[in-house]
């Protein structure tokens, strides 16, 4: 990972990760999926899935998801 990167936001879940960086990624924020998952342990453990953006971005890139949160809950 190069330096100056933060993570904001971590799923068990791969599909959500995926979907938050492509949220991010449509908005005009750089970000990357970094998975901690051991494909040895794949079917055993759930690894982490964790999407970094630059530290410049953050405010915005948290400002989006949890705004995405707040949507999606608002519609269940």
């Amino acid at each position: 990972m190069e330096k100056d990167w933060i993570k904001v936001f971590s799923s068990p879940q791969g599909f959500q990760a995926e979907l938050v960086k492509g949220m991010l990624i449509e908005n005009g924020i750089s970000a990357v999926l970094l998975s901690k998952q051991s494909s040895a342990f794949q079917q055993m453990l759930p690894g982490m899935e964790e999407v970094y953006v630059h530290v410049s971005q953050k405010a915005a890139a948290e400002n989006l998801i949890r705004d995405a949160g707040a949507n999606i809950e608002n519609n269940f």
